[in-house]
């Protein structure tokens, strides 16, 4: 391909809709759940949240995804995804709630020794998180169909086996809460996507694993891992 040879735009399926969701930003939230900040060896933190950025490329909604390179520890993240149709800055909770175009059901799939070494070094983590096909993402949900999810079921399953469970009640930040201060610090566009964090029970995976998220109100997503 040469250089500046355009391409075309990451976007995503809208369930049962023939038009697709153009994607911009991706916001993922860290440690929004008390579980999974106990797990990572942290007290849980009701201060502002704490985001990090994956490029829109990430994204994938292939059946597949390929064990990246550079890890011999890569780690699964089942979130409850929220894709937006409006923006703006210092937005209230309400208004936040009004710029949600739908739902989806994500993984934040994340190569954890190299996200831990660089960590420790006190350098940029991003190079755990970063990778092809480190985002991958289920169908989109219009809000209109599945109305706001604010309390449900989440799950990940390995291999048939229930690895991550909780409740989307269990946020510490709500999804409102969330996309009001992410609007505080930069402004949201149409087309951003925010990751709302994940419950205990990360683990390691292995070329074959299949995965199977699961979020009460929407439909399932599976992966396999090659």
């Amino acid at each position: 391909m040469h250089l500046f040879q355009p391409h075309d735009l990451v976007d995503l399926e809208i369930l049962n809709d023939e038009r697709r969701f153009p994607v911009h930003n991706l916001y993922c939230i860290g440690r929004n759940y008390g579980d999974h900040a106990v797990e990572m060896g942290f007290e849980v933190d009701r201060e502002a949240p704490f985001y990090f950025i994956k490029p829109a490329s990430n994204v994938t909604q292939s059946g597949q995804v390929r064990y990246p390179p550079g890890t011999q520890k890569l780690q699964h993240e089942i979130e409850l995804v929220v894709a937006l149709e409006l923006g703006g800055r210092d937005l209230t909770p309400a208004q936040a709630m009004e710029c949600i175009a739908g739902y989806a059901v994500g993984l934040d799939l994340t190569r954890r020794d190299l996200q831990i070494r660089n960590r420790d070094k006190g350098r940029p983590w991003e190079i755990g998180k970063v990778f092809d096909g480190a985002a991958p993402i289920g169908p989109l949900h219009l809000r209109s169909d599945v109305n706001d999810l604010t309390a449900g079921r989440i799950e990940l399953l390995v291999n048939g086996q229930v690895r991550q469970a909780g409740d989307l009640s269990d946020m510490i930040h709500s999804t409102a809460e969330l996309i009001a201060y992410l609007s505080t610090l930069q402004t949201l566009q149409a087309g951003d996507l925010i990751f709302t964090g994940t419950p205990a029970g990360v683990s390691d995976l292995a070329r074959g694993d299949v995965l199977e998220g699961r979020i009460e109100g929407l439909a399932p997503f599976s992966v396999t891992v090659v």
